[in-house]
This record gives C-alpha cells, sequence and structure tokens, in this order.
C-alpha cells in the first residue's frame, strides 16, 4: 500500500506579487525551495489564510534572495500582494517509508524570511 503524505511546507508566506498575464503556476524564492525541500515544477497545494481560496499549481524557480512569492495566471485571481499563504507538497511513500517520516516545514515572518525550520531531510 502507498501512502500520500505532506513533504515539504512553507508556512506563513507573504505574496509579494499577482500577475494575471502570465501562463501559471507559483514563482517562489529558490532558496526557499530548497529549504522547504521542494522541487521547481512540484506540483503544490497553496491556502490563502487572507480570503481561504486554496488552489493547486506548481512550483517555479524565482530569483534566490529576494524571498519573493508571485501568484501567475488565472491563480493570481485567487490572491493580492501581502496575502499569507501556506504552500504545500506531498509525495507518494510506502508504508514502510512513510513510517516515522517527518516533513520539512519552515516558517517564514512577515519579510519572508524564515524563523523556524521544522522536519528531516529527504536526502
Amino acid at each position: 500500500m502507498q501512502k500520500i503524505l505532506l513533504s515539504g511546507k512553507i508556512h506563513t508566506a507573504r505574496l509579494t506579487a499577482c500577475m494575471l498575464d502570465y501562463e501559471g503556476s507559483l514563482e517562489i524564492d529558490e532558496d526557499l525551495l530548497d529549504q522547504a525541500e521542494i522541487l521547481p515544477y512540484e506540483k503544490i497545494l497553496v491556502s490563502n489564510k487572507t480570503n481561504g481560496s486554496r488552489l493547486e499549481t506548481y512550483a517555479i524557480p524565482g530569483p534566490r534572495g529576494g524571498r519573493g512569492f508571485c501568484l501567475n495566471g488565472p491563480a493570481a485571481r485567487l490572491g493580492n500582494p501581502g496575502d499569507v499563504v501556506t504552500i504545500m507538497a506531498f509525495s507518494v511513500f510506502s508504508e514502510a517509508e512513510a513510517n516515522g517520516f517527518k516533513p520539512r516545514v519552515i516558517v517564514l515572518n512577515e519579510e519572508n524570511k524564515v524563523t523556524l525550520v521544522k522536519g528531516g531531510s529527504k536526502k
């Protein structure tokens, strides 16, 4: 049997931009993707704490060190700069792999700086 578990999470990120005229996705600072162990182009679930919306899309790498989070394409209608979002990636595990697994979770402050890192590495 296989289990789908949370594998990486970015908690309390602030959207820095929303661009309607783009193909789609959520652009995320590549340094933050690395820290959350979310791969570029990985499927993600985005939950907007500010307005209650949820969407599935994929992560695209943004400039390192910029601390940016930009909703693109139609998803841009589901948020505004300053909205607080949680970004979650999920992976498929065997029962043996799932047993005791701890996802990587990073928590950000109001400036999208990492204040807490929890969980183990997939590596």
